[in-house]
């Protein structure tokens, strides 16, 4: 068939797949659980962007290949960052946001005119958001904390920007070690790595522990006061173990679906999305 036998004509759901259409990858390991294709992809029809983000299932062993590789490829615009990949994508960027340095990771790149790849993390921002917007502000709260990891530490710096005290644990104690240590230079005194679970006002499962049926709870929710809210940020399922533990045992408890929908708004800015002079060609 030539190249210019038309294809199908634009539906009512958005512009088809084209030679035009400008892409977008969400690299992890693994990427089944992925919900961002579903959230940008609708977003980009709505506003008739002729761009589709796809999910790239990338094994830590070949991640400098294919990072290396889609750097170099042409249409590609944008890359989203997800379990493991966060702290390890940091050093293929060009370019490092302050939140992306403090939380020694990155879930958003962006290529720019100059093709130089720029590093953010929204992360931190979306989860407290999404805290917010279910009615748990964190100022002033004390929060506990499973997971020094990337989506982890992103976290960290969020609550603690947003007034929060944080304590930190990981199965890798050097891992919190060292988070605390480099975010009590900016936040001294108001974050602490610890042993494992203490008392708080929130309870964070910010491990990739509960994506699958057999993984072993983060943190027993169970001795846990009353009115401590307890948080995951898997999305799926949506209903984690920890989630199902803490209802259980009457907590309140909080989803981690939020923590990505409200991302959204940054990631349209950030890839300048529907924006003058997105290179989608959206205006």
């Amino acid at each position: 068939m030539s190249d210019s036998v038309p294809g199908p004509a634009p539906g009512a759901d958005g512009p088809e797949i084209s030679g035009t259409t400008r892409l977008f990858a969400v690299i992890g390991d693994p990427v089944a659980q992925v919900r961002a294709p579903g959230l940008l992809n609708p977003l980009f029809r709505r506003l008739g962007t002729d761009a589709v983000l796809v999910p790239v299932h990338v094994r830590p062993e070949g991640l400098a290949e294919v990072l290396q590789g889609l750097r170099r490829t042409v249409n590609l615009d944008g890359l989203l960052i997800t379990v493991p990949h966060k702290a390890a994508c940091l050093r293929f960027a060009d370019d490092v946001s302050p939140t992306a340095a403090l939380s020694a990771s990155t879930n958003a790149m962006r290529k720019d005119a100059d093709g130089r790849w720029l590093a953010e993390n929204f992360d931190g921002e979306g989860f407290v958001r999404g805290l917010r917007a279910a009615g748990y502000d964190p100022r002033g709260a004390r929060v506990a904390q499973a997971g020094a990891g990337g989506a982890g530490s992103a976290i960290a710096v969020a609550l603690l920007a947003a007034g929060a005290d944080v304590a930190v644990w990981d199965r890798d104690p050097a891992r919190a070690d060292g988070l605390a240590a480099r975010l009590a230079a900016r936040w001294p005194g108001r974050i602490t790595a610890t042993k494992g679970l203490v008392a708080a006002d929130i309870t964070v499962n910010a491990t990739p522990m509960g994506l699958r049926p057999d993984d072993s709870l983060p943190f027993d929710p169970a001795g846990l006061a009353r009115g401590t809210v307890v948080a995951d940020i898997i999305m799926k399922p949506r209903r984690t173990a920890l989630l199902r533990a803490a209802e259980e045992s009457g907590l309140p408890v909080h989803y981690g679906e939020p923590m990505l929908t409200e991302q959204l708004p940054l990631y349209r800015e950030f890839f300048r999305i529907g924006a003058p002079g997105d290179p989608t060609g959206a205006s």
